[in-house]
């Protein structure tokens, strides 16, 4: 079996293939919202963005306006910088976020396969 080869920008990316971007065919803008849905507990740059999520810099500077225009994330300021983080409070946001989350939990049931024995524990605890 030949291994896969990884590019520069793979190296550091946070998920292998997160939801969105499982959905939407590796779509730049989708690997960046699963990153920052992933890692939402701090602002990140463009440079961060692009090394988390597998892409070039380049790229999430020319697509990174979609995600902001659709309000599912937010920029702070810092300094001569821009960071970006999700925009929680909004609606679209915490629908995306859960909507990820549903995609990935489908995932797993397909990966999973469940025995029998653990089906009929399930009934019961349901």
């Amino acid at each position: 079996m030949k291994a896969k080869t990884t590019t520069k920008e793979e190296k550091d990316k946070v998920l292998e293939s997160g939801p969105f971007e499982r959905l939407f065919e590796g779509v730049a803008t989708a690997k960046m919202l699963d990153f920052l849905i992933t890692a939402q507990d701090w602002d990140y740059s463009e440079t961060d963005i692009a090394k988390y999520s597998g892409i070039s810099k380049k790229t999430v500077q020319r697509e990174i306006h979609k995600l902001l225009e659709a309000n599912l994330i937010k920029v702070r300021p810092s300094g001569t910088a821009k960071m970006f983080h999700l925009n929680k409070p909004y609606r679209t946001a915490l629908s995306a976020e859960k909507f990820a989350l549903e995609l990935a939990r489908e995932d797993i049931h397909k990966q999973v396969k469940v025995s029998p024995k653990i089906k009929v524990k399930q009934k019961i605890l349901a």
